[in-house]
């Protein structure tokens, strides 16, 4: 049995968690509302304050399945209710991040600053000139977003130049030397 998948999702007050046809979870927090449709075949129930998932038979697709429809449903249930946020460190001399309404403009050494507007949902701040956090309810919609303003400039193993997250680490290589 799928360890994740067996666990029941507790459900907090203030959160509502309606499941439709075809396994359409919506999931409604103080935060705002995610809907998702899941995998048809596994079975959601809702028992009061809980949320069960179970699977109709052993197949290997079925079990994978299970602990990633959990997952899924559990990760709405705390985007609703706490968010989701991840930050991002600009390194380098002249490297820096500017944020006016909801634009944020990266000054990465290239000839031209890079822009970049807040998708639907997500919320980017700024803390100093180097530090940009990335919230938001859908722990997806954030994670995609933190990947992109990262790949504008990825942190490079000789200086540690670019945009890491925080708790990234780069490793660092030895760079050239002299001849004796």
């Amino acid at each position: 049995m799928s360890r994740i998948g067996r666990m029941p999702i507790a459900i907090p007050a203030g959160v509502t968690v309606e499941i439709a046809e075809n396994n359409k979870v919506t999931v409604k927090g103080p935060k705002g509302t995610l809907e998702r449709v899941l995998p048809a075949e596994m079975e959601i129930k809702l028992e009061g304050a809980e949320v069960t998932v179970s699977r109709p038979n052993d197949l290997k697709k079925m079990k994978s399945l299970h602990g990633l429809t959990r997952t899924l449903i559990s990760n709405m249930v705390i985007g609703v209710t706490q968010g989701y946020e991840k930050k991002l460190e600009v390194n380098g001399v002249g490297y820096r991040a500017a944020k006016s309404g909801n634009k944020l403009t990266l000054s990465l050494g290239y000839s031209h600053p890079v822009e970049m507007t807040d998708p639907e949902g997500i919320e980017t701040v700024l803390e100093g000139q180097n530090v940009i956090i990335v919230k938001g309810i859908d722990k997806e919609k954030v994670g995609q977003f933190a990947a992109e303003i990262r790949d504008k400039r990825r942190p490079e193993p000789y200086k540690g130049k670019g945009i890491k997250y925080a708790d990234e680490v780069i490793r660092r290589k030895v760079g050239k030397t002299g001849k004796k």
